[in-house]
Formats: C-alpha cells, sequence, structure tokens
C-alpha cells in the first residue's frame, strides 16, 4: 500500500547531499507522494538540476525555537490534546535527561511544530539522518500516531550513543544504511538486527553517462578532489602527500568543495610551498562538476576517522569519479574498500599513510596506461552494480511502490 510520507532532513537543499535528492526523485517518479520537511534553511545560493525537477512541497521548521516563539506555542496548543502526546513527551524527556543539550530540546520543540502544521494526509515519516532528523521523527510520529523510518547514512550512525541507536531501531518501522560497514555496526546495537537492511546509494547514470574516450595530452596532470573542508576528509593530509612528491614532476590539484577548514588548509599548502600548483573552487552543480570529471586525470580522497568518531559512508564523489572513467586513489575507511578493489579498479592506502599517498600519487602521475586501466575498471564496475535504479530497487518495497512478492521472484513490477 503507497503511503504519503513526509521525508525529513536536516537542510533542504543541500549540494552535499545528492544521494538524498536522488533518492527523493526517483520515489516522486515511481509515485509516491512525497512532502519534504527541512530542519534548516538553505545556506549555499547554488543547487544541482536535479533539487530544480523535484516537486514535492517543503516545510521549514523553526531552526531556532526563540525566534518563533508564537509558530511554537500555536503549535504546542494544537497538538497537547492528541493521544499520543503524553508518550512523544515520555520519550523526550527520557532523552533529554541523558542528553541534556539545547539541541535535544529543539528537536522536540521542531516535532511539535511537524505535528501541528503537517498534512493530514501524510502516514509515514521517513527521515534521512539517524541523529537529529531521526529524533524529530520519532517524536512527531509518536505524537501523530504514525509509523517511521530512517536512512542512516555516516556521521549520524558513528556520533550517535549506543542507547540512542537501540531505541530507535526498537521504535522505527524499518532502518535502511548505505554500507555494509554501517550495517554491521547499527546491526550490533539493535535487538532485532532484521530490521536494519542494506541499500546502497548508487548514481544516476543518466545524469553520469559515460565519458568520451580518454587521450594522452601535453601538460601537467590534473589532480582532482571533491569534498567538503572538514576533518574527516583529510585534505591535510592529502596536502603533505602532495608535498612530498618529486620537485621535476609536472601537476596540478584542484580541489573543488566549502567548509570551515578553508583558512586553515590553504595556510597548509602555502606553508609546504605548492600553493601556486593549487586551485580553491567553491561547490558547484552537478552538471559542472562532471566537466571537471572528464577534465582531470587523477581523483584523490584522503579520508579519516575524525577525533569525534564521524568518518564517510560511501562517498558519493567516489562513485561520480569512477563513472567517468577517472582513476581514483582512496583510503580503506568505512565502506570505501566496499566500492574500490585495490589494484583493480583504484588505489587503496591505510588513512594518515601520507608517504604511501605520495608513492600512489607518483606511480599514476607517471603511468598513464595504468590510469586508463584502472579507470575503465572502475567505471565498468559502477555502471553494472552501483546504477541507481538497480541500488534503489530495494527501497522501493518499504514504501509500498513494489510488491515484495515479485521482487523475490526476480520482477520489480509497480503495485497497480
Amino acid at each position: 500500500m503507497i503511503v504519503p510520507t513526509a521525508v525529513v532532513l536536516k537542510g533542504y537543499p543541500r549540494l552535499s547531499e545528492t544521494f538524498v535528492a536522488q533518492e527523493i526523485r526517483a520515489l516522486e517518479e515511481a509515485g509516491l507522494p512525497l512532502t519534504i520537511v527541512s530542519l534548516r534553511r538553505p545556506t549555499e545560493p547554488a543547487v544541482h538540476p536535479i533539487h530544480r525537477e523535484i516537486r514535492a512541497k517543503v516545510l521549514y521548521l523553526p531552526e531556532y525555537l526563540l525566534r518563533e516563539p508564537l509558530r511554537l506555542w500555536r503549535a504546542w496548543r494544537a497538538v497537547r490534546g492528541r493521544l499520543g502526546y503524553d508518550a512523544a513527551r515520555k520519550i523526550w524527556l527520557a532523552d533529554l535527561r541523558r542528553d541534556p543539550t539545547p539541541n535535544r530540546i529543539r528537536r522536540f520543540g521542531q516535532a511539535l511544530v511537524l505535528a501541528a502544521e503537517l498534512d493530514p494526509a501524510i502516514g509515514r515519516l521517513h527521515a534521512h539522518f539517524l541523529h537529529t532528523p531521526g529524533s524529530v521523527a520519532r517524536y512527531a510520529a509518536t505524537l501523530l500516531g504514525i509509523g517511521w523510518s530512517v536512512s542512516a547514512h555516516a556521521v549520524d550512525i558513528y556520533t550517535t550513543p549506543d542507547w540512542e541507536i537501540a531505541e530507535k531501531a526498537t521504535s522505527a518501522d524499518w532502518i535502511v544504511t548505505c554500507t555494509e560497514a554501517n550495517r554491521t555496526h547499527l546491526r550490533q546495537r539493535a535487538a532485532d538486527p532484521r530490521q536494519i537492511d542494506l541499500v546502497y546509494h548508487g548514481i544516476d547514470l543518466a545524469r553520469f553517462p559515460p565519458p568520451p574516450e580518454r587521450h594522452a595530452r601535453a601538460g601537467p596532470v590534473r589532480i582532482l578532489c571533491v569534498s567538503r573542508l572538514v576533518e574527516k576528509k583529510g585534505v591535510d593530509d592529502l596536502l603533505r602527500a602532495l608535498a612530498k612528491l618529486p620537485s621535476d614532476l609536472d601537476w596540478t590539484f584542484t580541489h573543488i568543495g566549502g567548509g570551515g577548514l578553508l583558512n586553515k588548509i590553504k595556510k597548509i599548502s602555502q606553508e609546504f610551498g605548492i600553493n601556486e600548483k593549487i586551485m580553491w573552487v567553491k561547490a558547484m552543480p552537478q552538471d559542472a562538476l562532471l566537466a571537471q570529471y572528464r577534465d582531470a586525470d587523477i581523483f584523490v580522497l584522503a579520508s579519516r576517522i575524525a577525533a569525534n568518531g564521524d568518518r564517510d559512508g560511501l562517498p558519493n564523489v567516489l562513485l561520480e569519479a569512477q563513472s567517468q572513467n577517472l582513476a581514483c586513489i582512496a583510503t580503506r575507511v568505512s565502506a570505501i574498500p566496499e566500492l574500490i578493489r585495490d589494484e583493480e579498479t583504484g588505489l587503496l592506502v591505510e588513512p594518515g599513510a601520507i608517504d604511501d599517498l605520495t608513492r600512489y600519487l607518483e606511480r599514476l602521475i607517471l603511468d598513464g596506461e595504468l590510469r586508463r586501466h584502472l579507470g575503465e575498471a572502475g567505471g565498468d564496475r559502477v555502471r553494472r552494480e552501483f546504477e541507481l535504479s538497480h541500488c534503489i530497487g530495494a527501497l522501493m518495497p518499504k514504501f509500498g511502490l513494489i510488491d515484495p512478492k515479485r521482487v523475490d521472484q526476480g520482477r520489480v513490477d509497480k503495485v497497480a
């Protein structure tokens, strides 16, 4: 049965969350009536083309409760008499005792507004990210007496305490996550491991079609990284590796993406004396990014585990880069080895292994044939195993869009 669903997000739209947007668009195309609920308003002026294609209306909740006290008071007045209010308040108070933070208070306030302003036709809440959006969805769903579910990704899994993972896994109808590493972590903390399923994000190959054939060219080898400038992306490690390359190698490095560490990272590149070889570019829409992948020779992502436990899941930029037959170097963090097979579809190093990263960079800079081989092998595997429609097919039955029995029989017909 198809149930109109509200998708709860921390922010919408976001350039760094194309995997969320492509899932929403695919569910819409499959016939699921959707509303988007965002805990924050957008902070980036640019959007991806896919954001303009999504038809769902967007409900923005108050990001800071003190700025909209009248809206919060009206919401509380509207929902305090509902049958689920006491149960939701009890869950929230138990959470607040273990996590006495302003953020926890804000989550319940946002849940009150969501419950009060949500279209009554909505029969399910689905959160992207287990932490803040998952809490708002859980409180609001309990208050409304409807089901809720969640897609867990990376930061939300590894920075959420075990007690909260366990309770949300019990409360939610189901949880999906995007990597086998994530699924193992969650299943170890859930009372019923069967509730946790694996659904890779995949990549929409209509937006990332196979590239034109790559040809050898004169000039420097072009190295590319696309990431937010945050601790877990390891861009400072990458700069250290670049600085150790032999001085006679001809290369340039382009980084695309913003973040709080931009000034610190730029200072590091200046201290290493490589700043003249580097171009820093702001985050850009997918269509512009496609051209950057096609113009590069090597893609590098030096991910690591941050001090607070945050880490990548399976970064979509690696799927995008490999879809363009771009030779990739990455680290053995989280689920990255689920995509890249060392020496077969790319090169893998241990996180923080600067000398090894330098050695692999030098190897690919000097060996154009190896770049071609790894790039083509990576592209073939992405197109064969990580195409969006193949991956999202596992998600369709959970929203009532496909008959599960027909999926078991190898058919993926939509529910009439």
